[in-house]
């Protein structure tokens, strides 16, 4: 069986090994492909595993051996679903394997904002402390999180896991999501999402990105927001506006943006909110951490192996 890894070099950049996979047959991995490289590198292959490469009709169509897609991540929007299902190939994913690193990006951008712990660790290195004539040196606003309202928007895996670290600081969670009160925790409030954003001092999002969703914080929806609120990102990019965003951050409407995911990855230079002093960006790391990228190699790797042994597992297909 001929296995083919488009794109592996994100999951695996070196800390890891493949070795388990190449027992399942003949493994071969890219670090990146190209749009037109795809077909070329996959026309033997009975597996193959993308992350960001794109899988769709005209490429499907194409491979007459594929019979199975595995997508090394949790969306899987690079593949073109009905044309798979078509042609009975099975599509799998992994869900929920970076769930606690993502919550810990959320925190550190909170924190980032709140401490300012970049920005003083770097006032040390300039000497600014030591030229103090007090202990203590500070020039911003320090925040304490005690007593502040987060407002989580989806509350799945990643969502709830912010909300327990959040309760852990001892702020008030306020969750926008399908489900009903008597279903939430004790100690988290359903809100609806406009009052959400009107209320909230943090606001964080983690709900996937699909037409409804699709640029849900735009300019009417940042307006809501008070001026001393923080708005966190580490969902999707496709989530803000970012026009709209950069904007309100120019005029002060809100305090702070922490961005882990942006509309286009890598960024275009010309992107607004790459420079803006109040935005504080990082390039998609939440999800990267070693042991979230362990947890989902040997996923991928089960994935396969149930594949292989007609008992497939984490199938998207399958309720389709």
């Amino acid at each position: 069986m001929k296995i083919v890894v488009l794109d592996g070099f994100t999951l695996n950049p070196g800390d890891l090994s493949w070795k388990e996979m190449m027992d399942f047959g003949d493994l071969t991995v890219y670090d990146r492909t190209l749009p037109e490289e795809i077909v070329e590198r996959s026309k033997e292959a009975e597996v193959l595993l993308t992350n960001k490469t794109v899988i769709d009709a005209d490429v499907i169509d194409r491979l007459p051996l594929l019979k199975y897609i595995g997508v090394l991540a949790t969306g899987y929007n690079v593949v073109d679903l009905p044309a798979a299902k078509r042609r009975g190939i099975i599509v799998t994913n992994v869900p929920a394997y970076s769930t606690d690193s993502v919550a810990q990006m959320v925190f550190a951008h909170l924190l980032n904002i709140t401490q300012r712990v970049g920005h003083y660790a770097d006032e040390v290195r300039e000497g600014k402390w030591c030229a103090q004539s007090d202990f203590s040196y500070w020039n911003t606003s320090l925040i304490e999180l005690v007593g502040k309202k987060i407002g989580i928007v989806g509350f799945g895996h990643t969502g709830q896991a912010t909300a327990k670290i959040a309760g852990s600081f001892g702020m008030e969670v306020y969750v926008y999501t399908s489900k009903a009160q008597h279903e939430l925790p004790g100690n988290i409030r359903k809100s609806g999402l406009d009052e959400l954003f009107a209320t909230c001092d943090v606001v964080s999002l983690h709900c996937p990105l699909n037409e409804s969703t699709r640029e849900m914080v735009d300019g009417s929806r940042l307006s809501l927001m008070k001026s001393d609120a923080i708005l966190i990102n580490t969902g999707r990019g496709g989530l803000i506006d970012e026009k709209a965003l950069a904007t309100a951050l120019k005029e002060h409407k809100l305090l702070a943006a922490g961005l882990d995911v942006l509309q286009s990855e890598p960024p275009l230079p010309d992107n607004p909110l790459l420079k803006l002093p109040n935005c504080f960006i990082t390039p998609h790391i939440a999800w990267a951490t070693k042991e979230a990228r362990m947890r989902l190699m040997k996923q991928v790797i089960a994935n396969v192996k149930a594949y292989i042994s007609g008992n497939p597992i984490n199938n998207v297909l399958k309720n389709d």
